[in-house]
């Protein structure tokens, strides 16, 4: 049986990602969970809230709730969960779009940031690409991850974690007709997905089901 490790920059178990993975995986597959966040209290999240939004990420905690966290004090927590991880799984997913290049793996480990940006860079010459985000301090980093792909990008916000205004994002987004919709973070899901697509009526890309296929066709 094939073991698969997913690392989330939150909390796990992330039971609001792993069922659109086993719901592309077969029952052949079992899946391990670790979150970068698993070791702390109460008390120890709130060292890695964020201060400086240059450095802004945002995750999900396993009761629900949404935190928002200084990516640099985030990534020694990653690589400690990542380095216990690779020990019990055959490869790592992880969990979040963000561009995460410091982290070091034994095993094969896929970084959702890079099969979106290299599938996009596939489908079309510099696409005038529309970004829904979830955060308005994320907006120079996403900004930068996509200048390689195209110079014509729109960015709107909407949270995953905080009833975000879909439908707004949607229509801005459709206003400056662009080509093509990404919804630039782990924790949408198909629902919100829909909502855009029906909304802009612009084709819409959701990561996880994507970043699901691509380790599916490894394995």
């Amino acid at each position: 049986m094939n073991k698969v490790g997913f690392l989330t920059n939150g909390q796990s178990p992330r039971s609001d990602i792993t069922p659109t993975f086993k719901e592309v995986f077969n029952k052949d597959i079992e899946i391990v969970e670790r979150g970068a966040l698993d070791s702390l209290n109460e008390a120890q999240l709130l060292t890695v809230i964020a201060r400086k939004e240059m450095y802004t990420c945002i995750s999900r905690l396993r009761d629900g709730r949404s935190i928002i966290m200084d990516r640099r004090k985030l990534l020694p927590l990653l690589q400690d969960e990542l380095s216990k991880l690779e020990q019990e799984v055959d490869i790592v997913v992880v969990l979040c779009t963000d561009d995460l290049p410091t982290l070091t793996c034994g095993k094969p480990i896929f970084y959702p940031n890079r099969i979106v940006t290299q599938a996009i860079s596939a489908m079309a010459d510099q696409p005038k690409i529309g970004l829904i985000i979830p955060l308005e301090e994320q907006r120079r980093s996403m900004l930068k991850k996509w200048k390689s792909v195209s110079d014509d990008i729109t960015v709107a916000v909407a949270s995953p974690y905080d009833y975000g205004n879909f439908e707004e994002a949607a229509r801005y987004l459709k206003d400056y007709r662009v080509d093509l919709i990404i919804l630039d973070c782990m924790g949408y899901d198909e629902e919100h997905r829909q909502l855009v697509r029906k909304e802009s009526g612009i084709l819409t890309i959701l990561p996880r089901t994507l970043v699901a296929r691509i380790v599916l066709e490894y394995l």
